[in-house]
């Protein structure tokens, strides 16, 4: 959320995507085709959630499709969605390149040693789990 309160971007679709860009990896090495699964995840349960357009779908959807292809052009939420799982890569022992971050904040020192640090510690926010069970009690109804 540091990199949506510097650069804009929906705060949405950001939150969303930290939720569902990885939730259907089978291991945490090379996992192709991890992104197309959580963009489906997605779609099957965001889609007619309150709160969630269908336009804010189709971007959280291609923020998780693409994520691992390494572009770093597109729309502004995108790019923010982008970065933020780029700079969270020190937490599988990789050092994030600013030359494949989108964002004048994401590629700011300042902000690469905050994330490297957060990364190394595995920091997950609160609201990523309280969202996950939020859409599991929604959705089983």
């Amino acid at each position: 959320m540091r990199l949506a309160e510097i650069e804009g971007g929906d705060l949405t679709v950001i939150s969303l995507f930290s939720i569902f860009h990885d939730a259907c990896r089978h291991n945490q090495a090379r996992d192709p085709g991890h992104g197309q699964r959580g963009a489906v995840l997605a779609g099957e349960l965001l889609r007619g959630y309150p709160g969630v357009s269908p336009e804010q779908l189709q971007i959280l959807q291609l923020a998780c499709r693409d994520h691992t292809d390494g572009e770093t052009e597109g729309d502004l939420t995108v790019q923010i969605c982008w970065d933020s799982d780029r700079l969270d890569l020190a937490r599988v022992h990789i050092k994030p390149s600013p030359a494949r971050l989108c964002t004048n904040a994401a590629k700011d020192k300042e902000i690469l040693a905050w994330a490297n640090q957060r990364a190394k510690a595995k920091f997950s926010p609160e609201y990523v789990s309280s969202k996950w069970l939020q859409f599991f009690k929604t959705s089983s109804r």
